[in-house]
């Protein structure tokens, strides 16, 4: 049976049209699928749909949770009649749009306060003030200067309507009137989505283009010992147009976390390209151009698919993690390497047979250049390394082993604001309206059952409150009991007749706020701002003061609310960045058991990426650098982008000694024959990752400084660990040990 790589190499040599034609053909419908291409933000990101915990937030968002947008109203007197007009007109204008269930401005206050009528004097809207509660009047002008309206839309929209509805409050309120001097401008959690959106949209193309242009860079600078050098460049971007095609094609979204697996890809993707290459070059500058074809995808092709698919284990354990951003992340990158590597084992040597390619001829007489230099360096390097691998083992085991102790003294950071630009618009009024307001949140209560709105459900829910609101983080909770006592003159109903009663005084948009029925009911605490490991034992006393004390039978009380999905997503994230590292490790040495059935040699190639995870703890401890839902990727990650260098260091070591050389002598030139294309693409991956620096998305910036660090320690474990280990693992194959330090000592 023919080996799949020969049949390719027959392809190539003989209709090389044929195959460029289809590569082409695949490249089209590629572009046809980028069109289908869209972006993901919210709470599905986070949580899994099919979870309880997903299930009971979408219910209780549908019941009870209604979006708030708020208006920022600035001028030199907010309180002046021209102001107060436009803002009544204005709330008129927007009460009129679909899906706003209420409008309330300073305007509509200061109308109910003045009989109905909107003040039109400085002394009407003086005495109307007077009227007002300091309380409610400081909250919504805490400034001469500043006012703060409030748009309540209506329970259960999706996010697509919440920002239409966004847009068309932005329309009204660029083309309303404004008095001279008067701005309005939207914030609010909804506007902060949808402008964190937006900039996502645009920090992807920014990112893939600075990666794209840094590549060019890279590989002209480092890679100028070939012909056709950016041939690199464009077998990337192949690759990047098929795996957005087969994004969009296959309906998959791009959230926070996937954008930054575009300059990631962009930086394995080049390695594959380089490889192919740099093969290709080496060996047409012995062989013809069909045999130097052959040779390259027989050789070369089984050695890089067995890096790739190692990379890609690392990958796939992310699909285990419980953050579907996280999973999204995984399954691009896989989808990427795939698409890569197709595309630099085919466009190479098809690309080299239409061009008739020939090498860089090297000038006769000429010295030893810069690329000859570093091969002869790393060369004597990787020979002391292999003479000495104990005291090298130590030392960098030391260094790990440091980096593992103090993993778990790392923060870990599920706060959205602080992911996003600093300077984004949205957030700047936010935290604007924040400083004025104070800093808040609320954590609701699910209560459920067919006795909610009974005398048995009432009470405990009057119970459960006055107890938690001894707690000093709770600032203030309300329910459907307040709305009773407060309509039933300050007394709890005797009878579920009298709870009929009290309940029909109350106005139905209060009621619903707080009431479904007669089976589910919320109860809303507002407390301080806190950090996420305050928040995270504020939620599990909650729990237990649930627990403890326990509603009547038949009714069930859930703690739900972005709040309580953000603070379990910090155990998620503790716990799965774990897991899916050690997941990583096992299916890679699964994976090289399969492929070479032994377990030294499926074992080899690990222990570097082992000693470079601890590494990366260590780092990121000492530059203070916070797990996100980003960078608890970077274990699962390191362990694929580095498997491939020390299998491709591997790999050649053991085809060095098929071809006769003892095994200090097959290690140095497997690292010194293919050191320089490692390194060459190891710096291209890292010219790649450093694209993510630029990002204005802190929680991605964070990510690419870690990545490029994390490249540089790969390069490190196979051009000096891999070494090392092949030493001490490694069998002779027939080469005489003097023959050995003969040929180790020239």
């Amino acid at each position: 049976m023919i080996s799949p790589y020969e049949g390719v190499a027959a392809a190539i040599n003989r209709r090389p049209a044929l195959v460029a034609g289809i590569i082409i053909c695949a490249v089209i419908i590629a572009f046809y699928g980028t069109t289908l291409t869209s972006m993901e933000t919210g709470t599905d990101t986070y949580v899994d749909k099919d979870t309880g915990r997903s299930i009971l937030l979408n219910q209780y968002a549908d019941t009870f949770q209604s979006s708030t947008i708020m208006l920022l109203v600035e001028g030199d007197d907010v309180l002046s009649p021209d102001v107060l007009e436009y803002l009544a007109i204005l709330g008129d204008d927007i009460r009129n749009e679909r899906y706003v269930s209420s409008v309330s401005t300073i305007a509509d206050v200061l109308t109910g306060a003045n009989g109905g009528t909107l003040p039109r004097s400085r002394a009407e809207i003086s005495r109307a003030g007077e009227q007002v509660p300091e309380s409610v009047l400081s909250s919504m002008v805490p400034s001469q200067m500043m006012t703060i309206g409030v748009i309540t839309l209506e329970p259960g929209l999706s996010e697509s309507s919440e920002f239409g509805i966004i847009n068309a409050i932005a329309s009204i309120c660029e083309h309303s009137w404004a008095p001279p001097g008067v701005s309005v401008k939207i914030t609010g959690n909804a506007a902060f989505s949808q402008q964190m959106s937006d900039e996502m949209g645009a920090s992807m193309g920014t990112l893939i283009l600075a990666a794209m242009v840094l590549m060019v860079i890279a590989v002209g600078i480092l890679f100028g010992s070939v012909r056709y050098r950016l041939l690199s460049v464009g077998i990337v971007a192949s690759g990047l147009i098929l795996t957005f095609g087969v994004m969009g094609l296959a309906g998959m979204k791009i959230s926070m976390v996937t954008i930054a697996a575009f300059p990631v890809l962009i930086g394995i993707g080049i390695d594959y390209a380089i490889q192919f290459h740099s093969r290709l070059d080496e060996e047409v500058r012995t062989s013809p151009l069909p045999v130097a074809i052959r040779t390259t995808i027989t050789k070369s092709g089984p050695s890089i698919l067995y890096a790739m698919l190692a990379t890609s284990m690392g990958f796939i354990a992310m699909w285990i993690s419980p953050l579907p951003m996280i999973r999204s992340f995984g399954q691009v990158c896989v989808i990427g390497v795939f698409s890569c590597y197709i595309a630099a084992i085919l466009i190479v040597p098809t690309f080299a047979t239409i061009v008739h390619y020939r090498p860089v001829e090297v000038p006769a007489g000429r010295g030893p250049g810069m690329v000859e230099r570093y091969d002869a360096a790393i060369g004597a390097l990787v020979g002391k390394v292999a003479r000495h691998p104990v005291p090298v083992l130590i030392a960098c085991a030391l260094i790990a082993f440091g980096g593992m102790q103090v993993d778990g003294f790392i923060k870990v950071n599920t706060n959205e604001k602080t992911f996003v630009p600093p300077g984004m618009p949205a957030k700047v009024d936010l935290d604007k309206v924040t400083r004025v307001m104070g800093p808040s949140s609320s954590t609701p209560i699910f209560v459920r059952g067919d006795g909610v709105a009974t005398i048995d459900g009432l009470a405990w829910i009057r119970a459960f409150q006055e107890y938690e609101e001894r707690d000093y983080r709770i600032t203030g909770s309300h329910s459907i009991v307040d709305e009773i006592l407060q309509y039933n003159d300050g007394k709890m109903p005797q009878s579920d007749a009298e709870v009929d009663r009290a309940l029909a005084r109350i106005p139905e948009a209060r009621r619903d706020r707080y009431l479904s029925g007669n089976s589910m009911a919320l109860i809303e605490f507002s407390t301080i701002a806190m950090e996420n490991d305050v928040g995270m034992s504020f939620i599990e006393k909650m729990q237990q003061d649930i627990a403890w004390i326990a509603p009547p039978p038949g009714i069930t009380a859930t703690i739900t609310g972005e709040g309580e999905m953000f603070t379990n997503l910090i155990q998620e994230i503790r716990g799965g960045k774990t897991t899916m590292t050690l997941l990583g490790f096992a299916m890679i040495f699964g994976f090289l058991f399969l492929v070479y059935r032994r377990i030294k040699k499926a074992v080899t190639p690990l222990v570097p990426i082992a000693l470079i995870v601890g590494w990366n703890a260590l780092i990121m401890y000492v530059l203070g650098i916070d797990y996100t839902p980003m960078t608890a990727t970077l274990g699962s990650m390191t362990i694929g982008v580095a498997s491939e260098y020390t299998i491709l260091i591997m790999e050649r070591c053991y085809e060095e000694q098929a071809n006769g050389a003892p095994l200090l002598e097959a290690i140095r030139q497997s690292v010194q024959k293919i050191g320089t294309a490692i390194t060459v693409s190891g710096l291209t991956t890292v010219f790649g990752f450093s694209a993510l620096m630029l990002s204005a998305f802190g929680i991605i910036s964070n990510f690419g400084v870690l990545t490029v660090i994390s490249v540089a320690f790969s390069l490190a474990g196979a051009i000096i660990i891999m070494p090392a280990i092949l030493a001490l693992t490694g069998k002779e194959r027939g080469a005489a040990p003097a023959a050995e330090k003969a040929a180790l000592s020239t």
